[in-house]
């Protein structure tokens, strides 16, 4: 599917915790964002449900099995960093980060946007900049993360009108 940048649209990620450590993504991409870590996170294609779409994007670029159980929080990136000229679109992407349950295992064959999967540590994560973190409000999910912060699926709502 084309897509074009010329409004915000809507991202489903995930921040993936297990023994204290985060799994993050590696971009295998072309581009300025080639080889920097990320959550897993991806479009919502037209019609999807965003549970559906975490789930998707997590078990396409991890290999594992997500449930979500809660809403993290909705973040907006504004990437003026990606701007070429004066005139031109940036990315804005409104992100709807979930937690959840992880079932299963790593995957050896990754999506082909992603070259490699690995756990970090919070302080690992915080010391990263520009040149290595993708989007830096990952950050800011990690930290509120781990201060437990949580809000319940319910205040998401998904509707298909026919």
């Amino acid at each position: 599917m084309a897509r074009v940048i010329s409004q915000t649209f809507g991202v489903a990620g995930a921040i993936l915790e297990k023994n204290g450590k985060i799994l993050l993504v590696k971009e295998a991409k072309s581009g300025s964002d080639s080889g920097k870590w990320n959550h897993p996170a991806g479009w919502i294609e037209l019609g999807e449900h965003p549970l559906e779409a975490v789930s998707r994007e997590v078990k396409e670029e991890t290999g594992y099995e997500f449930s979500p159980t809660h809403i993290l929080g909705i973040y907006s990136l504004a990437r003026e960093d990606r701007k070429k000229n004066p005139d031109d679109y940036f990315p804005h992407p409104l992100k709807i980060i979930f937690v959840g349950d992880l079932r299963g295992n790593e995957m050896q064959n990754l999506a082909g946007d992603v070259s490699e999967i690995k756990w970090f540590l919070p302080e690992e994560i915080y010391k990263m900049d520009k040149s290595i973190l993708r989007d830096l409000d990952i950050k800011e999910m990690v930290k509120e993360y781990f201060q437990g912060k949580r809000y319940p699926l319910a205040l998401l709502h998904h509707t298909v009108s026919k």
